[in-house]
């Protein structure tokens, strides 16, 4: 009697742990976490699962929002709009109860793009002084680890951390550095998203369908594809094998490097969009800071559509409308030319130009600030000045310039073309650091471009003209990967490189 009761005994509580095992708790995405900060002024979705038909309560200062997970055990709830401030305490509770700890509420950016976002702060010039300042406790960072697969995600990997010299050092440093001037202007918290992959293509930000649909894309979609369709663990675990043998036997000729698995590449197409966007799709933004296009350059022409499709799909996904976007163009690269040319980086900014046809959105120059041998500049602080601006201007309500001078429109007189520009500051145009202005080229109906002379006539125009052109029809400005060109207004601002001509682009037809 007393074994069959102790097997009963047994039998029961097997039964009773399977009984609770098999019920699900809540949880919630890591995108929310103790020291986050959720944005102000706006309804802000907080989502996770339970089990299918379990009540959940969300709680947060005076608010509570109760619903009921649906058939497939997820919920959400949108918390009503909470003005700047905090700590608080963000609970949710179902069968378990979660309670998240130091929330603030005040401005939240997302940033995003391949390695010059990804740039850490503690590689760039005066990282030492940068890294010494960093003890901001106002100031919260997230950095999602990288994650690229073909198969959408729920949850991310990375957690917040209150900005200090220890976590900073390793955040993106154009992301820190803007919100650091944010929250110098705002006094408010600011939280910082680093969402970026060294290398990664603007066709792995987005989703396949989108892709599909643009019918665009589809040989680099097919190209992908293939390379993967050849790729197995196999074969992956044997290019590492050679690899280590490589390095046992000393690095010999030729050099190797470590095998990179195509399958979870940044550049096969919808990769990232997957792992790093999709699971933050809804997290309350106030907006996007974006520095990518390297790798589209082979594809620059590509990119005139591709990234208008990149920042309005994400705006459609997100369910906010069309929120801030901001973005990096490209800063001066490779060797001076010593002619005029047709240039692969020219047309890629050229490219990024285009799409401020796009509401809400804004473009920082460097044209001036870059590197000729690195593709990796070390000065981000002019990168985040120059970002900071559109935000403080046109989210914050700050009086100061914030976009670069635009070419709008062209006149010719003879042999002299007059230039006109738009977003020129009060003190107008100048040449710096000689007064020679730099950067200028000219052509007939030839197309044959030469290097001209030009003079500023007045606040926001000037005369280009050349000797050898007697009929000009076309001009160009900074039109080389890494041209020549010293045109700015008063606030050190650089004229936005550009062409009057609409002639073939050489990068035109490329799509892999």
């Amino acid at each position: 009697m007393q074994v069959f009761n102790l097997r009963a005994t047994v039998c029961l509580l097997s039964t009773l742990s399977l009984c609770y095992t098999a019920q699900a708790d809540v949880k919630l995405p890591r995108i929310f976490g103790n020291h986050m900060v959720l944005q102000r002024e706006q309804a802000n979705p907080v989502w996770g699962t339970a089990d299918a038909g379990e009540t959940v309560t969300v709680q947060i200062e005076e608010q509570s929002h109760v619903t009921v997970a649906d058939t497939n055990g997820n919920w959400r709830v949108e918390l009503a709009p909470l003005e700047a401030g905090g700590p608080y305490t963000l609970s949710v509770s179902g069968s378990n109860e979660l309670n998240f700890q130091d929330v603030l509420v005040g401005e939240v950016w997302l940033c995003s793009g391949q390695s010059n976002m990804q740039w850490p702060l503690n590689d760039i010039n005066h990282a030492d002084v940068e890294i010494a300042t960093a003890n901001n406790p106002q100031i919260r960072l997230l950095t999602i680890e990288r994650n690229g697969t073909t198969i959408p995600q729920d949850d991310i990997r990375g957690e917040w951390q209150l900005s200090s010299s220890e976590s900073a050092a390793d955040f993106s440093a154009v992301g820190y550095l803007f919100g650091k001037r944010l929250q110098n202007a705002l006094d408010v918290p600011i939280g910082l998203i680093d969402n970026a992959w060294g290398g990664s293509a603007a066709e792995a930000w987005m989703p396949r369908d989108v892709l599909e649909d643009a019918n665009k894309y589809n040989e680099y979609i097919e190209m992908w594809d293939e390379r993967c369709a050849n790729y197995s663990d196999e074969l992956h675990a044997q290019k590492i094998k050679e690899y280590r043998e490589w390095v046992a036997a000393g690095k010999p000729h030729p050099k190797q490097h470590w095998p990179k698995d195509p399958r979870v590449d940044q550049q096969r197409p919808s990769n990232l969009y997957n792992g790093m966007v999709h699971p933050l799709l809804g997290f309350g933004i106030r907006g996007v800071i974006w520095y990518q296009g390297e790798s589209n350059v082979r594809r620059a022409y590509a990119y005139r559509e591709l990234f208008p499709l990149l920042i309005s799909t994400w705006r459609e996904l997100w369910q906010q409308g069309d929120f801030s976007f901001y973005w990096v163009q490209l800063a001066d690269r490779h060797p001076e030319v010593a002619t005029p040319q047709n240039s692969a980086w020219a047309e890629l900014r050229e490219s990024q130009t285009m799409t401020l046809s796009l509401p809400n959105t804004g473009e920082a120059v460097i044209i001036d600030s870059g590197e000729g041998r690195d593709v990796h500049p070390r000065d981000k602080q002019t990168v985040a000045d120059r970002l900071v601006r559109h935000a403080l201007a046109k989210n914050y309500g700050f009086e100061m310039a914030s976009d670069s001078p635009r070419y709008t429109s062209m006149q010719v007189k003879g042999h002299t073309v007059t230039l006109t520009f738009e977003h020129v500051s009060s003190g107008g145009l100048r040449a710096f650091d000689t007064e020679e202005v730099k950067g200028f080229s000219i052509a007939g109906s030839d197309q044959q471009f030469v290097w001209a002379q030009a003079k500023i006539v007045s606040k926001n125009q000037v005369e280009v003209y050349s000797d050898q052109v007697t009929e000009p029809v076309a001009v160009r400005y900074a039109w080389a990967g890494n041209p020549v060109a010293n045109l700015q207004d008063r606030n050190g601002l650089p004229v936005t490189p550009f062409r009057t001509d609409d002639w073939r682009a050489a990068t035109k037809g490329k799509v892999k």
